[in-house]
This record gives C-alpha cells, structure tokens and sequence, in this order.
C-alpha cells in the first residue's frame, strides 16, 4: 500500500504516519505497530487467558521491559542475557533461533525499568536496536551484527531520572534517535546501511526542573509533502525534515504555569491532522491534555492550539488511537475514548481498582482493549460501540510493562520473566 492510499483512506490531506505496509498487516515492526498509533482493526484475538492459559510460553534469559516486535513471521525481543545486552529472535512456536549480544547492561533504576526498555524496531532487511547502556546497533534477520556504535561513548551519558525510554524509528535512509534531558539535548540520524551519522541536531529548550527530560518515542510521518520527524518533549513538540533534521514547524505553551517536575513519558497519538499530546502529572491529580492541530509552519503556538482538559490525562502508558478516537487507559485504571477534534469524551469506563498502576502502553485489536497492570493482570474489554465493556481479567503471574502485540490472530505479552503467546480458542492453532 503506497503512502498516497494510506492517506487517502485514513482522510489525511497534509499528515500521515509513515508506513510501508498496511496497518493490517502481519507485520508489526516498531513499537506502537504500522501506523503508531497501537491499533489493529481485523482479525480474531482471545478474550480469556493467564499464567496456566496460553497456546506457549518461553522463559526469557534476563529482565528487560521493551515491547517484542514482528517481521516475517518471527518475533524479535531484547533482554539481557548474562549480563549484556542482546536481541533475541523467536518464531512463532517460541523456539529461540538466534541471538545477538553486545556489551554489559547498564540496569535499570526504576523497579519496572531495565537497561533493556527501548523496543527494536525493523525494516525488511534488518532490526535496529538502542540500549540503556549506549549500544545503537543494526542486525540482519539472520542474527549478523552489521554495524554498531556508541552513544554514550560518543555524546555522553544521559541525565535522565529514571531509565531511557525512547526507542528507535525508520526513516526512508535512516534510523533516527532522540536524547531529551538536562543538558545537551538532540536528535540524529545514523544511515541504516553503515551507521555512519547523516546529521545531527540541537533541540535544547529551557524549563522548569525535570521538564526538559523526555522519554517518548518520534513518529515518522508525512507533513507537507516531506518526510518528516515528529518529536515531543521539553514542552515542545516539533517536525523535522528527515533528510538534514531542520525544524520545519514547532509549537509550545504546554506548561504556561510553569509547574516542575513534569516529564515527557506518553507518546503523541495522532488522529487525521489532530494530534493529542498527554502531558501534566496525571499520577498526582494534575493532567492536561491537549489537542494540536499540525497544518502550516514555522512556530504555530499562538494559532495551532486547539483544546486543553485538565480532568483528564495520562502520565506513562500512550493512548491508542482507533476509529477515529483516541483511547486512554489511565494510570490508575480509569479509561477514556475521546473526540480528538473536540477534546470531548465520548465515553468513560474503568478497570477495577487496585494498588497497582498502569505502565504499559495499551493495544486495541479488532475491538478489544489489551491493557497490561504492572502486577501482571492483562484486562480485556469491548470497545466496539460507545461504551466501555469488560469482557475478561487475565493473571499471566508476573509483571508486564512491555506492550501487548498483535500476531497473526496471536497476542504476544512480554511479562517480567518470560514472553507469553495467546490465542482465541476461535482461531486455528
């Protein structure tokens, strides 16, 4: 499917994800999937399943809290293994074919953190993978380290207050990767073929203490005409030209009050030229959501503003964006579809209260909500119609901070210690 059939059949006339394939498609090669958005709309995807339910599952070699990825029928994974880095490949039984290892883990600091939390992400010939420790690498599908580099070597550690978090994206040439933090802040671009830096530029924003630390991931998408970098955080989003990293449109006046303490963690989510921007401390009572038009260029701030609620939000997992709206699952459990032209909630529902929050990302699929707890319960729920239906709760029995991925009528959860496949009992084994 060519970017122009994409766009004409998601009614985008000036933005697009960039995607090379269909948001249907087996093939889910990046974090959030084909569009970025984490959603699919076709197949059949089980409701029922947990720790002594599943069609396999394969122990995993060392702690890691990235979300798998799939390409061609095999699965792709990091995780330490004995204390470095690696990227494992699985098939679709759970047989573990190949690995590729790197240098020592730097651990994580967070209890649900590891040194492993960036996802891979693939293009038909390779994956390409980012670790805590500074290792970016590219690995052809039969395990072959093609080239790799260092980072943190390269331009220092990272200042962030908890584990790096933002993983890595594709553009045409290259793979693109974002450090946002206290002090030098960037984002670059390193050539798929040979690691060779293609460009690399400033993005340095003055803010309140520890609002200039991000950990979202850059979508690539389609603006103007141009492959383009969209990136989020330091309370600015902007868009880059892929081909030298010029900002070409940026907007502010995320945070005008000035609050500290206030991280980029959720990934944008865009819906048509809307795109929907979580930010604030929805942890503690303090959301804001904010719906920003992507159409001209140059600083658009005072014009591109379209909403703002501050009852509603979400700190760490990413929204979903399905059917024309945009689902959040909160931090604390509460879920919320919203009209992303209008920032109106359409409708609002729960999953049943507990201690525990919410840090994977969630995955709709073919109308269900996949949405992970940190102790391991994965809640499942209608959202076919416009309302909120819990169809099922799910102990896999160990904690889940990766995000749940769609595969082949499959869903792959990525637990604490080993990765888990589930199938519907309707579908063929």
């Amino acid at each position: 499917m060519t970017h122009g059939t994409l766009i004409a059949a998601a009614c985008l006339v000036l933005f697009s994800v960039r995607s090379g394939f269909a948001a249907d498609a087996a093939d889910w090669r990046s974090w959030r999937g084909p569009l970025g958005n984490g959603s699919v709309e076709r197949g059949t995807y089980p409701v029922k399943f947990g720790a002594d339910k599943y069609l396999w599952r394969t122990e995993l070699p060392g702690k890691g809290c990235s979300t798998p990825i799939l390409l061609n029928g095999m699965i792709y994974l990091t995780a330490p293994a004995n204390g470095n880095d690696a990227l494992l490949c699985y098939d679709l039984d759970g047989i573990e074919k190949w690995r590729a290892v790197f240098g020592r883990e730097n651990a994580g600091k967070h209890r649900n953190g590891s040194g492993s939390n960036a996802s891979p992400v693939a293009d038909g010939t390779s994956v390409f993978v980012y670790f805590k420790s500074g290792t970016l690498a590219a690995v052809d599908l039969d395990g072959k380290v093609r080239w790799k580099t260092d980072l943190v070597e390269r331009f220092g550690k990272d200042t962030l207050f908890w584990d790096h978090g933002t993983s890595p994206v594709l553009t045409e040439k290259h793979v693109i990767m974002a450090r946002m933090h206290q002090g030098e802040s960037w984002l670059a671009a390193f050539d798929k073929l040979t690691g060779e830096m293609a460009w690399k530029v400033a993005r340095n924003f003055s803010t309140p203490t520890e609002c200039d630390h991000g950990y979202t991931t850059p979508l690539v998408i389609q603006h103007q005409g141009n492959e383009s970098i969209l990136v989020w955080g330091a309370e600015h989003l902007t868009i880059h030209n892929a081909t030298d990293g010029q900002v070409s449109w940026s907007c502010g006046n995320f945070n005008p009050d000035a609050n500290k303490l206030w991280p980029a963690i959720a990934t944008p989510v865009i819906v048509g030229d809307m795109v929907v921007i979580a930010y604030g401390r929805n942890d503690r009572g303090t959301p804001r959501l904010h719906g920003i038009r992507l159409t001209g260029s140059g600083d658009v701030t005072k014009t591109n503003h379209v909403w703002m609620r501050d009852d509603v939000g979400t700190f760490v997992p990413t929204p979903v964006a399905y059917k024309g709206r945009v689902i959040l699952v909160r931090d604390r459990g509460e879920v919320a579809s919203i009209d992303p032209a209008t920032g109106k909630t359409v409708w609002e529902g729960a999953f049943p209260r507990h201690r525990a929050n919410y840090y994977a990302s969630p995955l709709i699929a073919a109308d269900k909500l996949y949405a992970p707890r940190e102790d391991g319960t994965v809640f499942v729920a209608n959202v076919a119609s416009d309302k909120f239906e819990l169809l099922s709760e799910n102990d896999m029995g160990e904690s889940v901070i990766g995000s749940p991925v769609p595969a082949s009528n499959r869903i792959l959860i990525r637990g604490e210690k080993h990765l888990f496949c589930v199938v519907s009992e309707e579908s063929p084994r």
